[in-house]
């Protein structure tokens, strides 16, 4: 075998921490899937073979069965999940369980895991150390050599993953797990600070696989104060805020396999979706018109939503960037970013708020402007003539108050001459009375106002 006394497989430190490294987060797994997870840059998984050989020597790791397909399984000691730790460079109390007793069955839902895990991860082949062997066939050509290891670019690393994660109630008895979630991934690096997996190999009812998001957002609902004494979700006691609104996005793979075609595939999705619709569907808030002619907006709020994402797995092996992702509510495939989104949340209904906000300020301004011009056109405008000013009234009459001119349209030939105190018709009235005896004396006063 060609190896040292203290591992005669002839493994190699790197390759036993790669080993180490996957089984402290996959659990149970086969070498193919620790060679493809950690390093599928080498030719073949005899490496890692060898690796868990020696490292069962040592007592960290043990094999207990083999897949469904023939493969054969390993998994780790309590000592060697020690050791794992200290690969993963994570405090021992947040390694979970070495899922004892799991390969004895086959353990198809961990294999599923592990290969969700994978292809989302997609670790990009490292160039190794040539070793020279012989030919028997030409050699390919170097370009489709490196053509055939670059593939699409994943999400995260083997160190972003948790598997088996437990998230605890309080209870009278100290604590019970509200749901164990299968897989949890946090890449912010990615733009993914955390995502909840749950794998479904189409086994189960989709009534049993609906109940667990209830339990997920019932997680999610509990609260905790910090040393400042601000309240804060408990989840994020342990997780970095998603930067979105709403609790952390839970993404479902399903792997039908053989078992389920395609149509009963859809009908179980839809189910899955109809039944969790109180969960990721939101509260719309309604905000009043704003003009004649406008419709009624408003916006969803998620403040209490759980971003429930669909995919399965053989779209993930595909390429996780790509629109692989459903988004309950969206209905339709996207890439994760968009999936992630809230296109009808808050933020986007101030977007339009502004818009709306903008088109008002630029008919108010348009408006003004063509009262401006109005303005200036009446300025320049010739004021007009003055209205020629009426002729004054015409004094009373002191004896029978009609005009002192005389009544218009008579004429008063015989009439005395004006006296500015009398009209005409009291003049030739007071001329044919007699004289008083001053008048007669002393003559007649003609005295004026």
């Amino acid at each position: 075998m060609g190896g040292s006394k203290a591992y005669p497989y002839g493994s190699t430190s790197a390759v036993r921490g790669h080993v180490l490294a996957a089984l402290g987060v996959l659990k149970v797994a086969s070498a193919g899937q620790i060679h493809r997870l950690m390093a599928p840059g080498h030719k073949d998984n005899k490496a890692f073979r060898n690796a868990l050989l020696d490292l069962a020597r040592h007592g960290l790791t043990v094999s207990e069965g083999s897949s469904r397909d023939g493969n054969k399984l390993w998994s780790l000691t309590p000592h060697g999940l020690d050791a794992a730790a200290e690969a993963l460079g994570r405090p021992a109390d947040q390694m979970g369980g070495t899922a004892r007793g799991a390969a004895r069955s086959g353990a198809p839902h961990a294999m599923a895991v592990n290969e969700t895990i994978i292809a989302i991860t997609r670790t990009p082949a490292a160039p190794t150390s040539p070793v020279p062997r012989p030919r028997t066939e030409p050699a390919s050509p170097p370009a489709a050599v490196e053509a055939d290891m670059v593939g699409p670019e994943g999400i995260g690393t083997v160190g972003s993953w948790s598997t088996e994660v437990s998230l605890n109630l309080p209870s009278s008895r100290g604590t019970r797990t509200a749901v164990r979630a299968d897989a949890v991934l946090q890449a912010p690096e990615a733009g993914l600070p955390v995502l909840f997996v749950e794998v479904d190999n189409c086994t189960e009812t989709p009534e049993r696989l609906a109940a667990k998001f209830e339990k997920y957002r019932t997680y999610f609902r509990l609260k905790t104060k910090t040393t400042q004494g601000r309240e804060l979700p408990v989840w994020r006691s342990r997780y970095a805020a998603t930067g979105r609104d709403g609790h952390p996005p839970v993404a479902v793979v399903f792997n039908p396999g053989t078992r389920t075609g395609p149509e009963s595939l859809k009908n179980r999705m839809n189910t899955v979706l109809q039944q969790t619709r109180d969960v990721w569907s939101g509260t719309y808030r309604w905000h009043g018109t704003y003009g004649v002619g406008e419709e009624r907006d408003g916006y969803y709020d998620y403040a209490d939503a759980i971003p429930v994402l669909f995919t399965t797995l053989d779209r993930l092996q595909t390429d996780p960037h790509g629109a692989v992702w459903r988004r309950c509510g969206h209905g339709q495939f996207e890439t994760l970013p968009d999936a992630l989104a809230n296109p009808k949340d808050h933020d986007a209904w101030a977007a339009r708020e502004e818009t709306r906000r903008r088109q008002r300020d630029a008919e108010r301004e348009e408006q003004q402007q063509a009262w401006g011009v109005q303005r200036e056109r009446w300025t320049q405008e010739p004021d007009p003539a003055p209205a020629p000013a009426p002729a004054p009234e015409p004094e009373p009459c002191e004896r029978c108050g009609l005009p002192i001119t005389g009544q218009p349209g008579i004429l008063y030939d015989n009439a005395p001459p004006q006296d500015g105190r009398h009209c005409p018709t009291c003049r030739t009235d007071l001329r044919q009375q007699p004289m008083t005896l001053r008048q007669a004396i002393f003559g007649k006063s003609t005295r004026s106002r």
